[in-house]
């Protein structure tokens, strides 16, 4: 015996203590259906609160009354888990004990696997696991038929299982982050999606299938090795924000135009602005292209009129087109960074209103110019055509004239410069200017409202791009026209449109 090792402790030491949940907790979970154990320093799951909705309460065992307070027949199962904030590296496939979960969060713990009964439950709607420690997503996740919210940012997810497109029900997914490196086609399967947070990977991609994600209203792209984006993004007709900052983009991706509102395209390797997408984003309030390679801004920025802020900081702009100033909403605007000329420093310091201010004093300062150098186009009536308006914002203007006609050199003085919008309103006209028709490659918007037409003439029909036409305070209906019947007479302008538009020989 004097060989062998004696532990003189033995008697004295105990069993590793299992975890206990208090029973004051268990008891109002089996009341209340939620559970919160965030922030205890759990390093594993009790098995208590897997049986919760299985094993027989204390109340059960010890206590008969029937008091309304403690009426444990009447417990209600478990459909909300928080878990946050602890030390978890695991959980149980006793997990899927717990089949009424609605919400399960894990976020904050040190988890690098998840069991596959994660799958039975499936009337989960929302399931956090971010900042773990989490490599893949078990293809059981994607049996979750209801679950609307997937939270797995700052994990270390390198690639997604292809059966991503069956969670029909997901409206938010957060995968930023991660080390994916590319995205499974299934992904545009997701068509309920709203909120698609892909920023802080390793992509150098996306899936044409972007074009399936009509719902989606943010998508965030951000922090990734993207060199292009899929013409397939502008068929997203819900998109609203798209954050693509800090990439290797040379040009703007193609956009859906009737939605986007915030576009943000900082840091990347931007050199050129396409002057014909700008035309497309009558919507955007935010275009932030900060700390690109831009030298030259077209004059068509001056089209987006409900841009609200524009930031141009550090790029390489040298000169900027004054009737910046004239848009409408514009109230920030950041250039500094830029090799601007003809544009003090100080000023540029001073804030944007007063940098706005100083652009449109200057846009009063300089005389009007045609391409021949003449100051200005005079009409019979006196009145000056705004070739500033003509070549910046490609309006051709000339109302509250109170004139029967339009003069030919308003005409003259539009040519070549593709104008999208003509305001004739608050005259006294009687029919659709002839001329109108030479502006049938570009116009889209057309004010003939408070005239005296009592007539819609071809011309008007012939306009490819025309989206609005204002007539207010004037009417077709009281005329004795045989075409158009009066039935469509009554059916509004878009009806009588479409009947005119019916009506020109192909």
């Amino acid at each position: 015996m004097s060989g062998s090792k004696v532990d003189s402790l033995v008697g004295f030491r105990m069993a590793k203590a299992e975890l206990v949940v208090p029973d004051g907790l268990l008891k109002a979970a089996r009341k209340s259906g939620q559970l919160n154990l965030s922030g205890r320093g759990l390093t594993e799951v009790p098995q208590s609160v897997y049986r919760l909705n299985i094993d027989t309460s204390e109340e059960a065992k010890h206590n008969v009354s029937f008091g309304t307070t403690d009426r444990w027949w009447e417990q209600t199962d478990l459909a909300k888990l928080l878990l946050a904030s602890n030390q978890l590296t695991a959980l149980s496939d006793d997990i899927g004990l717990l089949c009424a979960l609605t919400v399960l969060d894990l976020h904050d713990n040190r988890l690098n696997s998840l069991p596959s009964a994660l799958g039975d439950l499936g009337e989960l709607q929302q399931l956090r696991l971010s900042h773990n420690q989490l490599k893949s997503l078990p293809v059981e996740v994607c049996a979750l038929k209801n679950l609307r919210s997937l939270t797995l940012q700052r994990n270390a997810i390198e690639n997604l299982p292809v059966q991503l497109g069956q969670l029909q029900s997901l409206t938010e997914l957060d995968l930023s982050n991660n080390l994916l490196k590319n995205l499974p086609p299934s992904l545009g399967d997701l068509t309920s999606l709203q909120k698609l947070n892909l920023c802080h990977n390793k992509l150098t991609c996306l899936p044409d299938s972007l074009a399936l994600l009509r719902n989606v209203k943010l998508l965030d792209c951000s922090n990734n090795q993207l060199t292009d984006i899929p013409v397939s993004l502008s068929q997203m007709a819900a998109l609203e924000q798209l954050y693509l900052r800090h990439n290797k983009l040379h040009l703007l991706p193609h956009l859906p135009a009737t939605s986007i509102k915030e576009l943000y395209f900082g840091n990347n390797h931007i050199e050129r602005l396409d002057p014909m997408q700008l035309l497309n984003l009558t919507e955007v309030s935010l275009l932030e292209l900060r700390d690109n390679k831009i030298k030259v801004l077209p004059e068509e920025i001056t089209l987006l009129s409900m841009l609200t802020r524009l930031d141009l900081t550090n790029n390489d702009i040298i000169t900027l087109p004054a009737s910046v100033g004239l848009l409408p909403s514009l109230t920030t605007l950041q250039l500094e960074g830029n090799p601007l000329r003809g544009i003090r420093r100080d000023l540029l310091t001073k804030g944007s209103s007063e940098l706005l201010k100083y652009l449109r004093g200057r846009i009063k300062e300089e005389p009007e110019r045609s391409d021949e150098g003449s100051t200005a186009v005079m009409l019979p009536s006196q009145a000056k055509v705004n070739l500033q308006k003509i070549k910046a914002l490609r309006l051709l203007e000339y109302s509250e004239k109170q004139t029967d006609s339009i003069p030919d050199e308003l005409f003259d003085a539009a040519a070549n410069h593709s104008v999208v919008a003509i305001d004739f309103s608050k005259n006294q006209l009687i029919s659709v200017p002839t001329r109108l028709g030479e502006l049938h490659s570009s116009l889209s918007d057309v004010n003939l409202g408070f005239n005296r037409l009592n007539c819609l003439s071809p011309e008007i029909c012939s306009l490819l791009q025309l989206m609005h036409v204002d007539l207010r305070c004037l009417s077709l209906e009281g005329n004795p026209f045989r075409t158009p019947r009066p039935a469509i007479m009554t059916k509004g302008t878009d009806v009588v449109l479409e009947y005119l538009r019916s009506r020109i020989p192909t």
